[in-house]
């Protein structure tokens, strides 16, 4: 059997927004990329260093209240974990992110934008394997209530859990596998969300300056302040899942395995890979052929999951 090939868009996509927590606009662009490059951001209005930031798990360098990159030259980008999500999601592996800001647009607080235009475009196959990460024996990192784990499995699964002493929250539960396009159909149009009580702290702290009920759900006893509502029931606890597959998709390569996550957040995600890296007894990098490949996220993935997305 023949092995599964890696992709990259068809053409480049173009979007403009500010930030959640910077409040500049932004504009980005997302290009095709060759075979084995991977997803790299680049800075274009910084021109006197490197702006060059691979997306990996070892450029983080802040996970408060979303992912930062940085590289050697202290160049930065933040909140990426949406796009990376939309592009693991949709099967993107290589692509050049150029944005002309410190900051990924929120765009409406989900993956939602990010994966329509990646469909409208397409995706073009490469001519090189896919290599994944296959989890061989359990990892997990813990801090105090939060935990986090990869253990082994044939397909590649998120499951979460929330608890939040809000009753429009609450305790909230959902697992899923990712295969088949049930990324972009059950979580990428699942919005961030916060706690109204938490709002002026941030903004207090230099974050969420371009937050509003436009590009997050808020929270006040017991009420969502946004006059739509939820998007679905358990729309919190979904995009947690939503986000811990933008923070695996760090890795470099899709993830064969079991992700557990239990009130985890971008740190726990991101100190789960760095300890999975860290046992190399762990795990294998391996290329998978077209039936193993049926597993991952984007495969057989098509706009019409976008409208199945309730």
């Amino acid at each position: 059997m023949e092995f599964a090939v890696q992709a990259t868009l068809k053409s480049s996509i173009i979007l403009v927004g500010a930030g959640l927590h910077s409040g500049r606009p932004a504009r980005l662009c997302v290009m095709p990329a060759p075979a084995d490059f991977g997803i790299e951001f680049r800075r274009v209005d910084i021109t006197d260093k490197d702006n060059r930031i691979p997306a990996r798990f070892d450029m983080v360098n802040d996970t408060q209240l979303c992912t930062r990159l940085s590289n050697n030259f202290g160049v930065e980008v933040a909140t990426v974990e949406h796009l990376m999500a939309a592009l693991a999601g949709c099967g993107v592996h290589n692509a050049i992110i150029e944005i002309d800001g410190p900051e990924v647009p929120i765009m409406d607080g989900s993956s939602e934008r990010f994966v329509k235009e990646i469909l409208s475009v397409g995706v073009v196959e490469l001519g090189a394997p896919v290599k994944v990460l296959r989890i061989l024996k359990a990892v997990s990192v813990s801090d105090g209530d939060a935990f986090a784990e990869l253990s082994p499995s044939d397909d590649f699964e998120i499951d979460f859990e929330i608890a939040f002493e809000d009753i429009a929250i609450g305790e909230q539960h959902h697992s899923l596998n990712m295969k088949n396009g049930s990324f972009v159909r059950e979580l990428s149009n699942c919005r961030t969300f916060c706690m109204f009580s938490d709002v002026e702290y941030m903004k207090s702290i230099g974050l969420a300056r371009g937050g509003s009920l436009a590009n997050a759900i808020v929270i006040d006893d017991g009420n969502v302040l946004n006059p739509e509502g939820y998007r679905r029931e358990d729309e919190c606890v979904r995009h947690k899942m939503l986000d811990a597959l933008g923070d695996l998709a760090l890795a470099g390569v899709p993830v064969i395995g079991r992700y557990h996550g239990v009130r985890a957040g971008h740190r726990m995600t991101n100190l789960l890979l760095h300890a999975v890296f860290a046992a190399p007894d762990s795990f294998e990098i391996v290329e998978v052929n077209e039936q193993q490949s049926a597993q991952l996220p984007g495969v057989g993935l098509s706009y019409s999951d976008l409208e199945l997305a309730v």
